[in-house]
């Protein structure tokens, strides 16, 4: 992970939390590297976005694809409804008001929504008579609504997968190009 960060001039990295730690080490090498050769490598910098640092999963843990806990926003509908429907609630009745501070369904909802419709969520589930099925229903929508741009470039690719080899092509040459450059500055300053 250092070599790939660092081959590139990386300056700044946008890393989740639980990667902070791998930029560090990151950083001890290139600084380790540069006070033995002199300023060699570049020193990057960790760019964590406050607001989105833990994204829940669909059983209300951290989302991680080895915990299989994710929403594949590029399923088909029907599936993508289904996987929603799945998301883990507890087991309040339609008519009880629920706490939206500890809903799963209402931690992912309000990533995606405005504030305008976080308030109207937020009222539903205080109000009472609004099931988790309401709710569900309302993130799949949003889901849909956000997406909709995303999903549709997703499968035009997945059907023209050429166009997917051409473009990672010319990102190759470009990385090879500048990783080149870094190679050959470290190599010249080890007298390789």
């Amino acid at each position: 992970m250092a070599a790939d960060i660092l081959l590139y001039d990386a300056e700044i990295v946008p890393v989740g939390k639980d990667q902070l730690q791998h930029l560090e080490m990151t950083r001890d090498v290139a600084s380790r590297i540069n006070n033995v050769l002199g300023e060699t490598l570049v020193l990057p910098k960790a760019k964590i976005q406050e607001h989105t640092k833990l994204v829940p999963g669909i059983d209300g843990e951290k989302m991680s694809k080895s915990r299989n806990n994710t929403i594949n926003i590029f399923l088909t509908d029907k599936k993508l409804r289904k996987q929603i429907m799945g998301i883990k609630t507890d087991s309040l009745a339609l008519e009880d008001p629920k706490n939206p501070d500890t809903d799963n369904v209402f931690a992912l909802y309000k990533l995606l929504a405005s504030a305008t419709q976080i308030k109207e969520m937020r009222a539903n589930y205080e109000g009472g008579n609004y099931g988790y099925g309401h709710a569900k229903q309302a993130l799949y929508e949003l889901i849909i609504e956000k997406f909709a741009t995303v999903r549709t470039k997703y499968n035009h690719f997945m059907e023209n997968k050429h166009e997917i080899d051409e473009a990672l092509s010319i990102g190759a040459e470009k990385a090879s190009a500048t990783a080149s450059k870094v190679i050959k500055r470290l190599r010249k300053k080890i007298g390789y």
